[in-house]
């Protein structure tokens, strides 16, 4: 049986399991040789923004294993197989880390990448499993920044620590996290300025706010994960990398997962950047945010 989450997902990802689908039925009807049905897939599959080298793989290990071409079923039974095997199914960096006491998570990303947002749903996701949080508001440039956390503090009844306009953002992250403590919340979420991962010098204040964390006596942040538009493609890596390069990130959050047929994103971020993908995000409502689980991710590709 489908599950709320797993049927949210298929409709959310239906560009790319259509796609897959009619590429499948379609070389299988048109009577073509294995190799060419192995390209067919390889090139569904970079549309899709697997990346050269993943679909090039993929493509190979098709072809060791030829039996496999005898219909449909078949075909999607080992694409399944394969595409698990390069997500690493029981990857345990998916959970969220904890700390003894106040765990914190520093929310980065680009402009418009869905940064905000996402962090209601994780603070959404947590007061689910009976934790306490708090919210820090460290983007202390832009007003609509500070009045969308207030709407989401307000909205989920759970404290935010904010800064004057223009304030010391890593001076916001220190006070939110001895706040935290005194208070013995079980996670801070810490909101940044989006900025481009291409402007030094505002990556660098990156560091100084995962500096000051580090002050207040918390040893590091549990958690520093990118908020990723999955609409981007290829921006998309090259973002992860910078971030990543910068801030040692500990995992992905993909956002807008329903605006793209291109879901392939999830696999080069996890065989390029070594990073795990473990919330995707796909709709405007608070609870449109599932795990990454890529038994279900994989099967909501590959669903009719």
């Amino acid at each position: 049986m489908i599950t709320e989450i797993l049927s949210k997902m298929k409709k959310a990802m239906g560009k790319s399991r259509f796609n897959i689908s009619a590429v499948i039925k379609t070389v299988l009807r048109q009577g073509l040789s294995e190799r060419e049905m192995s390209e067919e897939i390889e090139r569904l599959l970079l549309q899709a923004d697997a990346g050269p080298a993943v679909c090039e793989s993929i493509a190979r290990d098709l072809m060791k294993e030829r039996e496999f071409f005898r219909g449909e079923e078949s075909v999607k039974k080992k694409l399944k197989e394969l595409l698990l095997v390069y997500f690493g199914i029981n990857d345990d960096r998916r959970s969220l880390n904890m700390t003894g006491g106040t765990s914190v998570i520093m929310f980065v990303g680009v402009n418009g990448s869905g940064k905000t947002s996402s962090i209601a749903k994780i603070a959404n996701y947590l007061l689910k499993d009976n934790r306490t949080v708090m919210l820090a508001g460290c983007d202390t440039f832009r007003a609509a920044a500070t009045e969308q956390l207030e709407f989401w503090s307000e909205k989920l009844k759970i404290p935010l620590i904010k800064g004057v306009r223009g304030a010391d953002p890593a001076s916001v992250a220190f006070d939110a996290c001895k706040s935290a403590n005194a208070k013995k919340c079980d996670f801070l979420l810490i909101d940044t300025a989006g900025r481009q991962h291409t402007k030094g010098h505002l990556m660098e204040e990156m560091k100084k706010i995962k500096s000051a964390v580090t002050k207040c006596g918390i040893s590091q942040p549990s958690e520093i994960l990118l908020v990723l538009d999955a609409v981007t493609g290829q921006n998309g890596i090259v973002q992860a990398s910078k971030f990543n390069e910068t801030l040692r990130l500990t995992g992905v959050i993909l956002s807008k997962m329903d605006g793209t047929a291109k879901g392939g994103i999830t696999l080069r971020i996890e065989k390029e950047e070594k990073l795990p993908v473990k919330f995707i995000s796909f709709g405007e409502s608070l609870d449109d945010l599932s795990r990454f689980d890529p038994a279900d991710f994989v099967e909501s590709l590959l669903m009719d």
